[in-house]
């Protein structure tokens, strides 16, 4: 979820779990509760996990960097929830579905960097942060082929949202990058060991799915991968018993 500091309250935009739920799967709320024997009581019953966006940016500080002057609002227990989810997905071998922050988020926790405010500290960037209306496609990304984004797109070039001031810097390890938009960005990753299915965008396929066939086709490979998910994946009665009294 998500963390509203006006209101001191977690949400999160429900085109995430309507996307997913026409898709198939059944979507469940993780609390941003930064304490890993919540996190892997949690987690004991999933089949995969979708890391959403958010409003906050990742602290630098988490990836051996200072503060850039245009850093956005930092949310610790945002940053750390999440860092304990992809420590959980990474043990029990998970699919992922990672999207904008999310996608930051799984790139810092390998190892990666990021760049910190993409207008000033990136030379001949297009924009990136759109404005409403936010589900219109405003930049093309070309994606590499093959890959789990240019198979269900069927091609090798496809049009986007963009709602980001942060970007990828260094890919982080048991990634590669699978799009970029023309000023040589990245815009999406993979897991690429071929046992696992990871996959981020830096775009946002939950918004205006309705009407666009690649994210729904994303989705809809994202809970195919999660329907293999081997029944035994989660987590046992026995370690939860273990975590609780930890």
């Amino acid at each position: 979820m998500r963390l509203e500091l006006e209101t001191d309250r977690f949400y999160l935009s429900r085109h995430y779990s309507e996307a997913v739920e026409a898709a198939g799967g059944v979507p469940v709320h993780i609390s941003l509760i930064p304490r890993p024997d919540y996190i892997l009581a949690a987690m004991a019953d999933l089949d995969g996990v979708l890391l959403p966006g958010s409003d906050s940016d990742i602290d630098p500080a988490r990836y051996g960097a200072e503060p850039h002057p245009n850093l956005g609002s930092v949310h610790p227990i945002k940053d750390e929830t999440d860092l304990l989810v992809l420590d959980e997905i990474e043990k029990r071998g998970l699919p992922l579905f990672a999207i904008c922050f999310g996608l930051q988020a799984l790139n810092v926790a390998r190892g990666g960097t990021l760049i910190q405010d993409i207008s000033s500290q990136f030379v001949g960037a297009i924009k990136h942060q759109q404005g409403a209306p936010r589900e219109r496609p405003s930049h093309a990304v070309e994606l590499r082929n093959p890959s789990l984004l240019s198979r269900p797109a069927g091609k090798e070039r496809a049009l986007v949202n963009s709602h980001h001031h942060q970007a990828i810097e260094r890919v982080g390890r048991d990634l590669t990058a699978t799009a970029w938009t023309s000023d040589g960005l990245i815009e999406a990753v993979e897991d690429s060991r071929a046992e696992r299915f990871a996959l981020g965008v830096q775009w946002h396929p939950e918004l205006g799915w309705k009407d666009d066939r690649l994210s729904q086709a994303l989705f809809d490979s994202f809970i195919a991968a999660c329907r293999k998910t081997p029944r035994d994946a989660g987590t046992s009665a026995n370690e939860l018993e273990s975590a609780s009294v930890a």
